[in-house]
């Protein structure tokens, strides 16, 4: 009797590619700045004002569409929104943005108080991967200077 050599069949597994990682979260903060809405409005709208307080160069088309770049172009993005004195809606990343991921939506809102104003911030969409650094970088990079630029305009 004739024994049958087993064929062995060998097939390529492709591997398994990761998903993109398209996950978002969404980052809620909000700071009182010592200044009027209109002085910190103002701080996130005029290029010569925003320089001043981040230590960055700006740009800012300052009108609905306009495009607008920040932190000597680190972030850019395009105004959807301006409310003078209220409120600033826009789209907005940076260069290391994924490259499939749509633009973050910023939305800044500057609310009256009595020591000054409160700047509640909502950004959307944002990467999850990257948001710890975005957080802190809000701090860092936003609100501590302003809160310091505004200290020493008084």
């Amino acid at each position: 009797m004739a024994t049958r050599a087993k064929k062995t069949v060998t097939t390529k597994r492709k591997e398994a590619v990761p998903p993109a990682d398209n996950d978002t979260v969404t980052i809620r903060q909000s700071e009182v700045i010592p200044a009027a809405p209109s002085a910190v409005y103002q701080a996130f709208v005029d290029a010569k004002t925003h320089t001043a307080f981040t230590g960055a160069g700006a740009s800012f088309e300052r009108r609905e569409g306009g495009r607008f770049s920040s932190a000597d172009g680190y972030i850019t993005g395009k105004f959807l929104r301006l409310q003078n004195s209220r409120r600033i809606v826009q789209e907005w990343k940076t260069t290391e943005w994924p490259v499939d991921a749509p633009p973050s939506l910023l939305e800044l809102r500057f609310v009256p108080r009595e020591n000054g104003t409160e700047v509640q911030m909502v950004q959307t969409q944002v990467p999850a991967a990257q948001a710890t650094r975005y957080r802190k970088g809000w701090t860092d990079h936003f609100w501590t200077p302003l809160k310091q630029y505004f200290h020493r305009s008084r």
